[in-house]
């Protein structure tokens, strides 16, 4: 009986842990609309001159499953984050 116990506490932390990663992950729905405007900041960036060249790495990829799927992955907080830093990168560029 005692062996029980601590396979029931490891599974039930196991759980919990499970529960509170994806209550903190963004929802389809939301990712959706990230990936939208992701898209839409890419497309400005990339019609700007003063931008353009300096959009690479996946942040500034033209493909909505690379947003997407990396949305579904983190928090909504890392996802208004990231928009947050494309958007302050564009408005620099447009300041050059």
């Amino acid at each position: 009986m005692t062996t029980k116990r601590p396979f029931a506490a490891v599974l039930t932390t196991c759980l919990t842990m499970a529960q509170l990663a994806t209550a903190h992950a963004a929802d389809p729905g939301f990712c959706r609309q990230f990936a939208r405007g992701a898209l839409r900041q890419v497309q400005a960036g990339l019609s700007d001159p003063a931008c353009g060249g300096g959009l690479q790495g996946s942040r500034w990829s033209s493909d909505f499953a690379v947003h997407y799927e990396w949305c579904l992955g983190v928090s909504l907080r890392a996802a208004g984050d990231e928009r947050d830093f494309r958007t302050h990168h564009l408005k620099s560029c447009a300041i050059r």
